[in-house]
């Protein structure tokens, strides 16, 4: 049986791959393209471990690129599921590019996207709400709610 709520904690997943030539572009920096990739398949996996459910994508809302990620890196993915609305859910992604051979570990990118949970039919269907209880969660959850106002008033004006 599926609970009606589940802690925010419960549905983290971290993900780590490595920057191999064939993920780069011609100046060895990994290619945006495929870090959205990562992005998406890491937050589409905390979605659906929250919502138990097979989830979508309906929106990136950004990804922020705060320092580029060499050949050779590692890359680990933290994602979160920040709040639960109706049917969709807002995920953060942070990410982090780390050399072992230089010992440097920085935070490299963030990003937040939006996932709607789906039956078997594809149909958008009510999700596990989400309970915050870190000072973190919280702060996330709180500054999830004002990233969905703002994505609802961009979208109205574009109508």
């Amino acid at each position: 049986m599926i609970s009606s709520e589940k802690k925010i904690g419960d549905s983290k997943i971290i993900s780590t791959e490595l920057v191999l030539p064939h993920h780069t572009n011609q100046l060895g920096n990994l290619l945006g393209g495929q870090l959205m990739h990562w992005i998406d398949i890491c937050a589409a996996l905390a979605s659906g471990k929250h919502s138990q459910r097979v989830c979508v994508t309906a929106s990136v809302d950004r990804i922020d690129f705060h320092q580029a990620i060499k050949l050779g890196n590692a890359v680990t993915l933290y994602a979160s599921v920040n709040r639960v609305f109706k049917t969709s859910m807002e995920v953060g992604v942070k990410v982090f590019a780390q050399s072992f051979k230089e010992g440097i570990k920085v935070h490299s990118n963030t990003a937040y996207l939006t996932f709607v949970a789906v039956d078997e039919a594809g149909n958008p269907v009510k999700t596990i709400q989400a309970i915050p209880e870190t000072e973190e969660e919280k702060r996330r959850y709180d500054e999830a709610l004002k990233r969905r106002e703002h994505r609802l008033q961009t979208r109205s004006k574009k109508d």
